[in-house]
C-alpha cells in the first residue's frame, strides 16, 4: 500500500497524527517498526479509513484481572481516536495452548473448554472495550478449512532455526525437554490470523514480541501490508515482583467484589502506584503527570495517592457509588479498626459441631472464608484469624461457636454464623 508522505500532510493533519502518537506511546515498551507506525496513522487521518488493530486472545483461563487489562485499555485508546479493533479468540489454537515462558507442553483445551472461556471472556472484556467498535473473530473460521498442503505451504515460510529463536523453545531444546511438533505451529496459526483479516497494528505483552513479529513475517510472505508491532509491559502483581497472575494470588480480579479490589489496592506497593495509573486506569495524561508531580515534590502523600488508585479502580468497573461505598468501608474496617455495618451471614450446620465446637479449620472452610485446609492453617498463623474480634492463632484449636459470632480472616474477609 502507498505511503503518505509526512511532508504532503497539511498542518492540521500533521497535529492529529502527532496527538494520536502521544496518546498511543503512553506506557508502551517498543514499537516495531516506530516509523511504519506514523506512516499508518497518517495514511488513517488523510484517507479517512480506520486502522485494524488485532488482539489475539488464547481462552485458557476465563478470568480477567488489571494485569490483562493493560492491552485492553491500550485497545480502547486506539477506538476513541476512530480505529477498528480486531479481537480474535484463539477457539483454534487454544486447542493447541502457546508454550511462551512455560518450561513444557500446555495442556490441550477441549472444545467445551474454549467456548466457555470465549464467552466468558467476552463479557468481561466489553467492560473495557466499544463493543460497537469491535470486531470479534473465531480463528477456527479460516484455520479449521485448511488443506494439508496449505498447511506445509505455511510451514515452508519458516526454518527449525527461526522458531528456535524463540527463548523457551531454546531453553527446552538446550535442556534436553520435549518439544512438539504441534507446538512450533502455534506461531504460525498465529501469525496466519493477521494475514486473514489484513490487520495493520497487532498488541501484546513483551513476552509476545516473537509472536507478533510472526504476523509481520507471514504477510509479506503472502504478498500483504505488513503490521506493525506493539509491545506492552507485563504489569507485576500485588507482591511487586512477579507478574500478576491468578495462580500466585497477587491478582486484582475485575469481576471481584468492589471492597476487596479496593482493599487489594491499597496493598499496592508505592513505588507500583503511577505504573497502575499509566498502564491499568483511565486517567488521562495531564492528571497523570500531575500525579507523578505530586508525589516528586511531597505535596500529594502516598496513602492518598493510593486511595485515589483503589477508588478509580473500583469506580471502573463497579460505577461512582460502589467506589464510595468501599472506600467508606476501607475507613472504618482498616483505619479505624472497626467491623463493617454490613456482615455477609453464613449457615453452619448444627451437626457439624460436637457439643458447640469445632475444629478451627474446618470452621474457615465450611464458611468459604478459605478454599483449603492448607490456606486456613497459613491464615491461622499468620495471625490473620478473629472471632468476635479476638485473634485465635492455634491451627488445632477447637472453638465453640453460637448464633451471631463473627468469624473474620485478614481485613477483607467476614462472616456471621447462622446456625441450623
Amino acid at each position: 500500500m502507498e505511503t503518505i508522505k509526512w511532508d504532503t500532510l497539511s498542518k492540521e493533519q500533521q497535529q492529529m497524527v502527532e496527538h494520536q502518537l502521544e496518546t498511543l506511546r503512553r506506557g508502551v515498551v517498543e514499537i516495531v517498526p516506530e516509523e511504519e507506525f506514523r506512516d499508518k496513522l497518517a495514511r488513517s487521518v488523510v484517507t479517512g479509513e480506520p486502522l485494524r488493530v488485532k488482539l489475539g486472545l488464547d481462552p485458557s483461563a476465563p478470568d480477567i484481572h488489571i494485569g490483562h487489562t493493560v492491552v485492553l485499555h491500550k485497545l480502547r485508546q486506539f477506538q476513541e481516536l476512530g480505529h477498528t479493533v480486531q479481537l480474535i479468540i484463539g477457539d483454534f489454537t487454544g486447542r493447541i495452548g502457546d508454550p511462551t515462558g512455560k518450561s513444557e507442553t500446555r495442556k490441550q483445551l477441549s472444545e467445551a473448554d474454549v467456548q466457555h472461556n470465549a464467552a466468558t471472556y467476552k463479557e468481561q472484556i466489553f467492560k473495557i472495550l466499544d463493543s460497537e467498535k469491535t470486531e470479534v473473530h473465531f480463528n477456527s473460521s479460516w484455520l479449521s478449512p485448511m488443506t494439508f498442503s496449505q498447511v506445509v505451504e505455511l510451514s515452508a515460510k519458516l526454518t527449525v532455526a527461526r522458531m528456535l529463536e524463540r527463548d523457551d523453545f531454546t531453553k527446552r531444546y538446550q535442556s534436553g525437554q520435549p518439544i512438539s511438533i504441534h507446538e512450533f505451529f502455534y506461531p504460525l496459526m498465529q501469525g496466519y490470523d493477521s494475514v486473514a483479516l489484513k490487520s495493520d497494528i497487532e498488541l501484546g505483552g513483551t513476552d509476545q514480541k516473537f509472536n507478533l513479529l510472526m504476523g509481520r513475517t507471514l504477510q509479506r510472505e503472502y504478498g500483504t501490508d505488513a503490521q506493525v508491532a506493539m509491545m506492552l509491559p507485563l504489569l507485576e502483581g500485588l507482591d511487586g515482583a512477579q507478574k500478576m497472575s491468578k495462580s500466585l494470588g497477587n491478582y486484582i480480579g475485575i469481576n471481584e467484589p468492589p471492597q476487596e479490589i479496593y482493599g487489594k489496592s491499597m496493598s499496592i506497593p508505592d513505588e507500583l502506584m503511577v505504573k497502575y495509573f499509566e498502564l491499568a486506569t483511565d486517567l488521562s495524561n495531564s492528571e497523570l503527570d500531575a500525579i507523578r508531580r505530586g508525589l516528586a515534590d511531597g505535596s500529594a502523600h502516598p496513602r492518598d495517592v493510593k486511595m485515589r488508585l483503589a477508588r478509580t479502580l473500583v469506580r471502573m468497573y463497579h460505577g461512582d457509588e460502589a467506589a464510595e461505598q468501599a472506600e467508606a468501608h476501607f475507613k472504618t474496617v482498616f483505619q479505624q479498626g472497626a467491623l463493617p455495618d454490613e456482615i455477609e451471614e453464613r449457615t453452619l450446620s448444627a451437626s457439624e459441631l460436637e457439643e458447640g465446637n469445632i475444629k478451627l479449620i474446618r470452621l474457615l472452610v465450611e464458611l468459604g472464608l478459605q478454599a483449603s485446609n492448607g490456606e486456613a492453617r497459613r491464615s491461622i498463623q499468620q495471625g490473620a484469624v478473629r472471632i468476635n474480634q479476638e485473634k485465635v492463632s492455634d491451627p488445632q484449636a477447637d472453638v465453640a461457636v453460637k448464633d451471631g459470632d463473627i468469624v473474620q480472616v485478614g481485613k477483607r474477609k467476614f462472616a456471621r454464623i447462622v446456625l441450623q
